[in-house]
């Protein structure tokens, strides 16, 4: 029975890994795509690229709070889950923040587009 436990955490803590590397990898994929984007959107001076790119970054930071979040489930230590808690905490913020600048952002645009009506 024991060795059955151990091959079922050791299964679980391989779907875990994998999963994190596949949801860290695309939040990178994102977050390149979109300064790929934005790059060209300033090459033309278009006005959506702060939109833009705000936008790619809060999805992209999404995609990886989800990874943090998936490998508490195989956290072993305190510490760890310490550490664990204060990046999620972080990225929670960064979050937050890149939404309201969204907001804002997009007030901005509404406003302008209003004025050149």
């Amino acid at each position: 029975m024991h060795s059955l436990i151990n091959i079922l955490e050791l299964i679980l803590t391989c779907i875990v890994e994998i999963s994190t590397i596949i949801l860290e990898l695309f939040g990178v994929g994102i977050l390149v795509f979109t300064a790929v984007k934005c790059f060209y959107y300033w090459l033309k001076h278009d006005s959506r690229i702060r939109l833009e790119l705000a936008q790619g970054i809060a999805l992209s930071l999404e995609f990886k709070m989800g990874s943090e979040v998936l490998r508490t489930v195989i956290v072993r230590e305190w510490g760890e889950l310490g550490v664990l808690g204060v990046i999620i905490l972080l990225r929670s913020i960064l979050t937050f923040l890149i939404h309201w600048e969204i907001k804002h952002e997009e007030k901005a645009l509404a406003l302008d587009k209003n004025d050149d009506v």
